[in-house]
Order: C-alpha cells, then sequence, then structure tokens
C-alpha cells in the first residue's frame, strides 16, 4: 500500500470514530431531554455512567491525531481536515458532558411534582440536536454553505432561551419555595443553549477545514 492510500485509509478511520462519537453524544443528550420529561432518575444514572464511552472516543482521536501529524507529515489541505477533526471531537466531547450536566441537575430535581410542565425546554433541545445532525451532515459533505445556515439557527435558540430564563426568574419571585428545582430547570435551559453554541463552533471548524481560513458565526 502507498503512503498516500495508508494515509487515506487512516483519515477514514478517524473520521469513522469521530462519527461514533456524535452519535454517541447525540443520543445522551436525548436521553436526557427524556429522563427530564419521564423525571428519570435510573436514566440519568445510566447517562452519567455512559460519559466514560465519550471520552474514550475523545482520547482515541486525539492518539490518532498526534500519529497522524508525526508519521504521515501531512500537506496543508490534508492538515487541516486534522485539525478541524481535532477540533471537533473536542466540542463533540463537551456535547456529551453537557448531557452528564443536565443528568445531574434531574437527580437534584428527583420526581416531586414540578413547577412547571416540561414543554417549552424539549422545544429548545430538538432545534439544537437538528443543528447538530445537519452541522455534522455538512462536516461529511464538506459543504460551507450549509455549516453557514446551520449556525444561524443558534439564533432561534438563543431566542428560547431567554425567554425561558425570563419566565424562570419570574417563576423564582413567585414561588421561592421551589427555587432549588428552578435553578436547576435554568442549569439545563443553559447547557441546552451550549449544544447550540458548541453546533457554531463545529460550523466554524468546516469552514476552516475547506477554506483555508478562520470565519466567526457568531458576529
Amino acid at each position: 500500500m502507498s503512503i498516500r492510500a495508508s494515509f487515506d485509509n487512516e483519515l477514514k478511520g478517524l473520521k469513522s470514530d469521530l462519527m461514533e462519537m456524535v452519535l454517541l453524544s447525540q443520543t445522551a443528550i436525548e436521553n436526557a431531554i427524556q429522563a427530564l420529561i419521564d423525571q428519570d432518575e435510573q436514566k440519568a444514572k445510566e447517562i452519567i455512567a455512559s460519559d466514560i464511552k465519550i471520552n474514550e472516543y475523545d482520547e482515541k482521536i486525539n492518539h490518532t491525531i498526534i500519529q497522524l501529524i508525526a508519521q504521515q507529515q501531512p500537506v496543508a489541505s490534508d492538515l487541516r481536515k486534522i485539525i478541524a477533526a481535532l477540533k471537533i471531537s473536542s466540542d463533540v466531547e463537551r456535547i456529551g458532558d453537557l448531557a452528564v450536566n443536565i443528568a445531574k441537575s434531574i437527580l437534584h430535581i428527583g420526581n416531586g411534582p414540578l413547577i412547571k410542565p416540561i414543554v417549552e425546554i424539549p422545544k429548545m433541545a430538538t432545534i439544537s440536536l437538528g443543528m447538530l445532525t445537519d452541522v455534522i451532515e455538512a462536516y461529511n459533505k464538506e459543504d460551507v454553505n450549509l455549516a453557514k445556515e446551520t449556525a444561524l439557527k443558534d439564533d432561534e435558540v438563543d431566542q428560547l432561551f431567554g425567554k425561558l430564563m425570563k419566565e424562570l426568574l419570574e417563576l423564582m419571585t413567585s414561588n421561592p419555595a421551589s427555587l432549588g428545582q428552578i435553578t436547576q430547570l435554568a442549569f439545563i435551559c443553559r447547557n441546552i443553549e451550549r449544544l447550540g453554541d458548541h453546533t457554531t463552533n463545529i460550523a466554524e471548524h468546516i469552514i476552516f477545514m475547506v477554506k483555508g481560513k478562520k470565519f466567526d458565526l457568531n458576529a
């Protein structure tokens, strides 16, 4: 096998590991939102325990990247792909952490009566998860336009976040006895909002990978 063919195979393996990592993180967020709706403490504990798999993929990807750079001495375009994979894996690992944070808040809330129905939070999560699905498609297709379009949806997430935080702050004033639960719901909202931010970061990494220049999608 030629050096180029060997390098291409290793790049494919790197991408495959990254896709598995994305799937695990995406599933963790989905499970966390469902656990919140169901007030399922057992599922929350399982989400926390399963984060080790995501971290293992992150370590494996980092190791592969170090080996590729050291052994293959990639040219500029290949190096951008490697660096983008490294940055994306970091954001995906953080997304897994967000699921863990949500799960921990669920455990703090417990299974007592809720201060308000869990309706808006899943809506915000659905938009954020849709962004993640689209941005990974953009990564696979190296589609800069799709990456930019996906990042624009973060405004909708931010608007919902602002609306929810205002409502929760009002509930804190009118229901001081439920302050602990309301605070945990606010933490959950913040973690979902951060999912949109990490997705936007991934979109920026894709543009760097394809175009070779940094692009601030939050500007």
